[in-house]
């Protein structure tokens, strides 16, 4: 069945989808700028002092970081708003997924850069409650933005 067929199914869940993701955007923009500025870029410039190239903030970096920030908001939005299609709307699936997607996403990258010797282990303890924690926040607004309205 497509969107044509059936506009009623398409509207309500491409609106909700559509306001997740307008709101994820402005969250997950907002705590990841937070969190580079006020946790990662200091843990950095601490733990590699006087090294040239470490945390630099230019036009490119910047333009790099906007495109991860963009990639993580779409793939996030789209897992929560699978996982709680698929599993059901509550706190429990909020909690579910966004650990699943932590895990997947932020535990795999700071695991790797970490065993590469790019950053210190503190990384893991600091970063990844905080990525969790930002993670559940965008899984309830997409939980919010998806519920079920009543007729």
């Amino acid at each position: 069945m497509n969107a044509t067929a059936n506009p009623q199914i398409f509207s309500g869940r491409q609106t909700g989808l559509t306001t997740a993701l307008m709101l994820n955007f402005l969250w997950i923009n907002v705590s990841e700028v937070w969190r580079y500025f006020a946790i990662i870029r200091p843990l950095l410039l601490e733990t590699f002092p006087g090294q040239a190239g470490i945390a630099p903030v230019t036009l490119p970096i910047a333009l790099s970081w906007a495109l991860w920030d963009g990639l993580l908001i779409l793939a996030a939005t789209q897992y929560y708003a699978m996982h709680l299609r698929a599993y059901g709307h509550s706190g429990l699936q909020v909690v579910l997924s966004a650990t699943a997607f932590t895990i997947t996403v932020f535990g795999l990258l700071w695991l790797a850069v970490v065993n590469m010797g790019l950053a210190p282990s503190l990384f893991l303890w600091r970063a990844l409650p905080l990525a969790w924690l930002e993670r559940v926040i965008a899984a309830l607004i997409t939980l919010w933005a998806m519920r079920p309205k009543s007729p």
